[in-house]
């Protein structure tokens, strides 16, 4: 029996990156999984990884910008899989533009992903985790969002945002069983940050005290252990931080 048998994760975001990671890791664990993310054929592949090691999959091309989207997404998960007991939101997106070349549709666009997307899915999966007696929501922000970056100042505040978000939900939906943290990582070589330049990168290994940007599956388990029981179970409002010693609170 894994730590998440009889347990049901919505991971959001799950097509590549982190998302697929921690996706990847709760199938091995024995949860039920809800995949969405709007890359579909990636989106299948983890899927059918998932359900290689066992897992049981809803998956969902799905734009976390659309709040009816993602409503009737989740809705359709919690139906089809029985209900929800724990949500990942590890959807984003990331270009590298300074503030003086910035139109305002790519800092919406930013904002409307990273962080609107995490509100969207905290909004309409928390009924489905309140029916279910409590549950966990974790999001995925960024150490960027703690200490800021060059060049990125929609995604710093859109990171900054979920982690203000996420303490604000934690304060309220405690009454309800539900624990909310924050995972902030460091770099991680993901297809994300293909996006930014081989100086920003090469800037950055410099700078980290380890020495070298994360994986995948290096984040991956603080997902877990804010999503099992007894591990997780006095953490809510907290933002832990796999960051390579970028960011030391």
């Amino acid at each position: 029996m894994g730590q998440l048998a009889g347990k049901t994760a919505v991971v959001v975001g799950a097509a590549s990156g982190i998302g697929a990671a921690i996706a990847t890791l709760f199938a091995r664990e024995g949860a039920q999984l809800a995949l969405l993310d709007l890359a579909e054929d990636a989106l299948g592949e983890v899927s059918a990884r998932c359900r290689g090691a066992g897992a049981e999959v809803f998956a969902s091309a799905v734009d976390v910008a659309s709040g009816p989207s993602v409503e009737e997404a989740l809705n359709a998960a919690a139906k089809a899989l029985g209900g929800i007991d724990i949500v990942v939101n590890s959807a984003g997106i990331l270009d590298e533009t300074p503030l003086l070349d910035m139109t305002t549709e790519t800092w919406e666009r930013t904002l409307a992903v990273d962080l609107t997307g995490v509100f969207h899915t905290s909004r309409f999966a928390a009924p489905h985790l309140i029916a279910r007696g409590g549950g966990r929501i974790i999001n995925v922000a960024s150490q960027l969002g703690i200490k800021g970056g060059v060049g990125l100042s929609h995604y710093v505040a859109a990171k900054a945002g979920v982690i203000g978000l996420g303490k604000a939900l934690a304060l309220e939906l405690a009454p309800h069983g539900i624990l909310v943290n924050t995972i902030a990582p460091g770099p991680v070589e993901t297809p994300l940050i293909g996006a930014l330049s081989e100086e920003w990168k090469a800037a950055k290994r410099r700078e980290l005290p380890l020495g070298r940007f994360g994986r995948p599956e290096d984040i991956a388990p603080t997902a877990l252990l804010l999503a099992t029981s007894p591990g997780g179970d006095l953490y809510t409002g907290q933002t832990l931080g796999p960051n390579s010693g970028d960011v030391m609170p």
